[in-house]
């Protein structure tokens, strides 16, 4: 009995034994698994760090790149305003120089129209005649009526005796030749009064002073003390000119020469 328990107490202690072997190499093995996977997790665990810090590298490295893309478009719209500002201040200086040439030329042609009017003949009426003169022949013929007016005869004399031989063809050159015979006539010139009156009735028998011209030489052959021409002078005037005031005032004197 005793040898009984003995055999079986070894034999549970082999089995003990084997069954403690059996563990101790079990776990053993769940270690190494442990272990491994620890190892693979680690090694997953760095190759995700890995890949995250080269994305966020990557990310840092993209969004540096956007920033300075970024400051480069500012930059570049600055300039494009900087750019437009100067365009626009260039287009209101240039409208500003367009416009300041526009009142210069104006300026100019209006200058050019006023030299050009003072050689341009104009329309002028004299003694109910209308025509086309020059500005000098106006100008000259109106001083040396302005002469006659201030009752300076001699010097009319002169200023219509050049007007004539510088305007020959005028308009204002038979009105030259009646205000030369009257200012003669002033000067007791009775010939050379006689003779321009003859000149205006040559030139222009229409002429509104034709019958005063007429009338004119009849005073003048009165002064000459030719009275039978004076006569015949004034009964060819009321001819000639029979509705005129001066054939009026032949008709009174006729009467008076004898």
């Amino acid at each position: 009995m005793n040898k009984s328990l003995r055999q079986v107490a070894l034999l549970l202690c082999a089995f003990g034994a084997s069954l403690a072997h059996a563990g101790l190499f079990e776990d053993e093995e769940a270690r190494r698994a442990i272990l491994d996977l620890r190892q693979r997790v680690e090694t997953n665990k760095q190759e995700v760090d890995q890949r995250a810090s080269e994305q966020a590298a990557r990310v840092t490295e993209d969004n540096a790149q956007l920033r300075r893309s970024v400051l480069d478009l500012q930059n570049q719209i600055e300039a494009l305003r900087a750019d437009m500002a100067r365009l626009v201040g260039q287009n209101e200086q240039l409208a500003r120089d367009v416009s300041e040439l526009q009142r210069q030329q104006k300026d100019a042609l209006e200058s050019l129209d006023q030299r050009l009017q003072k050689f341009e003949p104009s329309k002028v009426t004299v003694d109910g005649r209308e025509f086309l003169a020059d500005p000098a022949e106006k100008r000259d013929f109106e001083a040396a009526l302005g002469v006659f007016r201030k009752g300076d005869f001699p010097g009319a004399q002169g200023a219509f005796v050049d007007f004539i031989k510088r305007y020959p063809t005028s308009g204002y050159t038979p009105s030259a030749f009646f205000w030369l015979g009257n200012a003669q006539y002033a000067t007791r010139d009775y010939k050379e009064a006689i003779q321009n009156f003859r000149n205006l009735l040559t030139q222009a028998p229409d002429h509104l002073r034709a019958p005063e011209a007429v009338l004119s030489i009849a005073n003048c052959q009165v002064e000459l003390k030719d009275i039978k021409a004076a006569r015949k002078t004034l009964e060819d005037l009321i001819k000639a000119y029979p509705q005129s005031e001066a054939a009026a005032a032949a008709k009174q004197r006729l009467p008076r020469l004898k």
